[in-house]
């Protein structure tokens, strides 16, 4: 009663603070506590598609986990983790759940940096009371996802924590093997970067075998495609395999994301249809949406809005007014679904299904892995667009897609080794245009790298770039690994210099046939300048086959001008036009293909300027526009082409046709 109102106070705020900070205290120790709870995942086999060699390889280790015995019997420690590693979305942490699902055993699936805390010591303290649940709930499998992220290189880790986490977990998994044989546990590590991992965690008895889920290839992809339209709602006479071979460098997220997109485009389509758009063409004439759109308009906004845009419509084309009208119309029928409450009827949803022409108009709209990680795939460019070219199109063939078709006949003749190829020749003939029509007609996973890219300022990058892109073809066997411009990565070694050109050449040649077998991994290669790369690089085994893709003869520029314009239909030629004249003609004879290409568009420009002259449009600063309608009326004359004849200039001079007139020799010796 007779203390002083300031120690009161001070009391009392001490008993507020001491129980604030009892409760945080509370808490952060449940939350440390905290371990992750068995899990019983019900996946199975048949929800992973395209993976059945690595599911046998894995089902092998885990013949412990069911029968101890075994092993027991042998005196012999059972295998105690494998490491899955593999590009992002290959489906590494779906095989873990597919496992434990198919065999009904609980998982423990840990995130790695849940395992990491402030506090010097807890991180290793949750590892360790992580193996003891494991332990004390076997038989179990222990999934660590992301693992790189909590076991770096020690000689390269920036903390000391992340050395004492690495030197804990290798403990950690030393000691499984200490218990008895029939400790049925195991550990099961994803990454997509294993080189970032400690290479004592890669030794024998710890993560001992490491499975690699690679892209699939189009036999993998039509297996995963099957798996993940089960459920959906397709046609009877769906080609699963066409969409495969459509679909080069997707991996299983991306073919999800796909048929995801496709079913999106799908609803969009179905539900334009059958709520207000007309059903014959599926389209809204553009005088109905001029007065769909006057009329809300109208609602919305006042009478000056509507007059002001009358006025500014009044310059605008036909064509452009009817396509913005087009879209606003869209936009106002969407948003009057969007608000609309009623439920579709079960008519309506019965014919709502997911065509071929979804999955193809999706597909713009997906990037693969593959693009995403820098490695570009190709598969635009079919044998449709290389114009002549028929027998290094036949050498190709037998260099490169024969070896993945009939693999059983070459290994019969002991041909085991892929080759390489190297096309050589002026530039504008065509050699990497083959490179793309090969890689698409293939259905291979196709790697295209441009020489210089390779190339880094930093010792020992550059040579790390090469081994990584070797690395990626072997994961996505069978592969095409491209390098254009070849000449740029690996020029002729002199012996004086010692840059990073030089050390880009040795990697290259011991990545090409060093110590490692490159399975099914094929090179090609392009460059105009074959007389300045190393020699080393062109013998057998490497890239043992060059073949010369020079300036085309006559008949060649006439199959050639066909394929450019679509057989005379793009761009629309004159009666007086013909091609083989054009081809025969002595103005052509220094032609390669990209400057026909370039003497069909000088030519179709100069038409399109002579239509526009006839037209006498009157004068205004937007210039001088055409109307859709009048387009079909512009046609390529031969005067056109003459014209173009005087503009157009051979991109190889006389004395470079000598050059490669005696590289052609030399080739044929």
């Amino acid at each position: 009663m007779l203390e002083p109102e300031k120690s009161r106070r001070k009391s009392k705020k001490r008993t507020k603070s001491s129980t604030e900070t009892a409760e945080p205290q509370t808490l952060t120790k449940k939350a440390k506590s905290k371990l992750p709870e068995l899990q019983y995942p019900t996946m199975k086999f048949e929800d992973v598609g395209g993976n059945e060699d690595t599911l046998t390889e894995v089902c092998k280790l885990m013949i412990n986990m069911r029968h101890p015995e075994v092993y027991q019997h042998l005196g012999m420690v059972p295998p105690r983790g494998f490491l899955l590693h593999g590009p992002p979305g290959c489906g590494k942490t779906l095989l873990a759940q597919a496992v434990a699902g198919e065999l009904q055993l609980p998982l423990l699936k840990v995130s790695a940096p849940e395992l990491v805390s402030g506090v010097s010591g807890e991180s290793e303290q949750k590892l360790r009371e992580l193996f003891d649940l494991a332990v004390s709930s076997a038989p179990c499998i222990l999934f660590i996802d992301e693992i790189d992220s909590i076991t770096p290189r020690r000689e390269v880790a920036s903390k000391d924590m992340e050395r004492r986490i690495v030197a804990q977990l290798l403990t950690c998994m030393d000691d499984l093997n200490s218990l008895t044989v029939t400790a049925q546990i195991l550990v099961i590590g994803a990454t997509n970067r294993p080189d970032s991992l400690d290479p004592a965690l890669r030794r024998a008895g710890r993560f001992d075998r490491e499975i690699c889920m690679g892209i699939p290839d189009e036999a993998a992809r039509l297996r995963i495609l099957k798996t993940l339209c089960r459920k959906l709602k397709l046609p009877e006479d769906f080609d699963y395999q066409q969409l495969a071979h459509l679909t080069p460098g997707y991996v299983g997220a991306d073919l999800m994301a796909l048929c995801r997109e496709a079913a999106m485009t799908a609803v969009n389509r179905a539900l334009l249809e059958m709520r207000g758009w007309p059903q014959g063409e599926g389209q809204i004439s553009t005088s109905e949406l001029l007065t769909s759109n006057v009329q809300t308009e109208a609602v919305v906004t006042d009478g000056e809005v509507g007059e002001q845009q009358t006025t500014d419509m009044k310059p605008v084309s036909q064509e452009e007014s009817g396509q913005s009208q087009l879209q606003q119309g869209e936009l106002c029928h969407l948003l009057h679904l969007l608000k609309s409450t009623d439920t579709l009827s079960e008519e309506e949803l019965d014919s709502l299904s997911i065509l071929m022409s979804d999955f193809q108009a999706s597909l713009s709209s997906i990037q693969p892995s593959a693009k995403r990680e820098g490695f570009a795939t190709v598969p635009d460019v079919t044998w449709e667009n290389v114009g002549a070219l028929h027998d290094i199109r036949e050498e190709l063939t037998m260099a490169i897609l024969a070896p993945v078709r009939s693999p059983e006949q070459f290994k019969a003749l002991g041909l085991s080794a892929p080759s390489g190829v190297l096309l050589a020749g002026p530039p504008g003939c065509g050699k990497t245009l083959l490179a793309k029509a090969v890689a698409n007609e293939s259905g291979l996973n196709f790697i295209s790298v441009k020489g210089p890219e390779l190339l880094n300022m930093y010792v020992g990058e550059s040579e790390r770039a090469v081994r990584q892109v070797f690395q990626r073809g072997r994961n996505s066997a069978p592969c095409v690994i491209f390098f254009d411009e070849i000449d740029a990565l690996c020029p002729r070694r002199s012996g004086h210099e010692s840059g990073a050109s030089v050390r880009v050449v040795n990697q290259l040649l011991t990545e090409m046939d060093g110590l490692e077998t490159r399975r099914q991994v094929f090179i090609m290669a392009a460059t105009n300048r074959p007389d300045i790369i190393d020699p080393a690089i062109l013998r057998p085994g490497r890239l043992d086959k060059t073949l010369y893709v020079g300036l085309p003869p006559a008949k060649d520029r006439h199959e050639i001008l066909l394929t450019i314009t679509k057989g005379g239909t793009k761009p629309q030629l004159e009666q007086d036009v013909s091609l083989e004249e054009i081809a025969f003609d002595e103005r052509c004879d220094c032609l390669t293909g990209a400057d026909l290409t370039a003497l069909v568009r000088e030519a179709s420009v100069n038409a399109l300027r002579a239509y526009l002259k006839s037209q006498n449009p009157p004068a205004s600063s937007s210039g001088p526009r055409c109307s859709a309608g009048s387009v079909a009326h512009i046609r390529v004359s031969k005067q056109n082409f003459e014209d173009a004849f005087k503009k157009v200039r051979p991109s190889v001079s006389k004395k470079d046709q000598r050059t490669y007139e005696l590289l052609r020799e030399s080739l044929s010796r």
